[in-house]
């Protein structure tokens, strides 16, 4: 019979974490995250969500002549900000289940 009150505390501890989980995956959409390129010239903001929210560019970077220059600098910004914008959600999502998921048996959530 001690496995019945067990369970049942299991169960309350999975269903707060998943309250947290989805309060937390509100919260990431109003936190952001900063990628630059080309020494600060370029810089470009994502939320926690991945979504790209702001771009800025310096205007001394910005010549009609090298405009594939620019167009590779933004594509690095973009891509520094979505890299961080995913480790922010990884890790405050890792603050959600880091007390409860060791102590399930069996329970293998990607990138865990």
């Amino acid at each position: 019979m001690a496995a019945v009150p067990n369970m049942s505390g299991m169960m309350k501890q999975i269903q707060k974490m998943q309250e947290r989980m989805t309060q937390v995956q509100e919260e990431l959409e109003h936190k952001t995250v900063v990628g630059d390129a080309g020494g600060g010239m370029v810089k470009a903001t994502a939320n926690g969500k991945q979504r790209l929210t702001a771009i800025a560019l310096e205007k001394e970077i910005i010549n009609p002549d090298e405009r594939e220059m620019l167009e590779d600098l933004i594509l690095a910004a973009v891509n520094k900000a979505i890299e961080e914008s995913q480790k922010l959600a990884q890790d405050e999502m890792s603050k959600v289940t880091s007390g409860l998921l060791p102590n399930i048996p069996g329970l293998n959530l990607p990138g865990m």
